[in-house]
């Protein structure tokens, strides 16, 4: 799979860009069955976040090598690709908010990676509407690089996302809407989002009864790996291998998982 010249004019002029229809029904079920066998059912109140999916089940270890992941990455980045890390956002009724920030902030500040030379790849498992708290980002805000952030809770505990994030506090935050403006990022079950890392996103609590769930895998380029790593290989991958595109039916053969 490759992506369009308007598709790649659109990613470099906003950051991103969203592709419908890419995963089935049937892929989308083998997704959600991998989902359930690491996060169980989780109900309302709940926005949890899981990473290294690719680490613990099959599924995953095929979907990160997906050819409609690989290969429009490897497309927009020009170079051989390794997962960074992935991870599953699900955002049921209630919930948490996700605060702005740069997933490249992050991977920059803790993980030592050098250059902002990765892509956000990601899967829609649900609709994402206007409605069901949608990832919110900043068209054209990858053109400013790395901005200025604040680590949100460098003492706390590793199973909280604060411990790792670095949010862009409010008047950066004005600055750059103003400038750029805001959109949300919407699309049907099975889209791919593909974003550049150092787009300032977030999302807001969903209080609708519509689930969302979006599975993020973050690749790199192979040659601006990071040398830190100051977290955990779940957050931030060891293995720096070249990501091989499998075949395209490579979810199916686990239908029966």
């Amino acid at each position: 799979m490759k992506l369009t010249e308007e598709q790649m004019a659109s990613y470099r002029e906003k950051g991103w860009v969203v592709v419908p229809g890419v995963l089935s029904k049937d892929e989308l079920g083998v997704v959600e069955g991998a989902i359930r066998k690491i996060a169980g059912d989780r109900q309302e109140g709940h926005t949890e976040v899981f990473y290294g999916l690719h680490l613990k089940d099959e599924r995953f270890k095929s979907l990160v090598r997906h050819p409609a992941l690989v290969e429009p990455t490897r497309q927009l980045l020009e170079n051989d690709i390794y997962v960074m890390n992935s991870r599953v956002n699900l955002k049921h009724t209630g919930g948490t908010v996700m605060k702005w920030h740069q997933d490249f902030g992050t991977f920059h500040r803790l993980d030592g990676v050098p250059e902002p030379r990765g892509v956000m790849s990601a899967v829609f498992l649900d609709e994402v509407n206007a409605c069901n708290a949608p990832l919110l980002a900043i068209p054209g805000s990858h053109r400013e690089g790395l901005v200025e952030a604040i680590q949100t809770d460098p003492d706390g505990p590793a199973s909280t996302g604060g411990k790792y994030r670095f949010d862009i506090p409010a008047e950066t935050l004005d600055r750059l809407v103003k400038k750029y403006g805001l959109e949300a990022i919407t699309g049907p079950a099975g889209s791919m989002l593909y974003m550049d890392m150092t787009v300032v996103h977030g999302s807001s609590i969903n209080i609708t009864p519509l689930r969302r769930i979006i599975v993020y895998i973050n690749y790199n380029a192979i040659d601006n790996r990071g040398n830190t790593f100051a977290r955990p290989e779940d957050y931030s991958a060891r293995d720096f291998n070249a990501v091989q595109a499998q075949e395209r039916d490579c979810l199916l053969r686990h239908m029966a998982a």
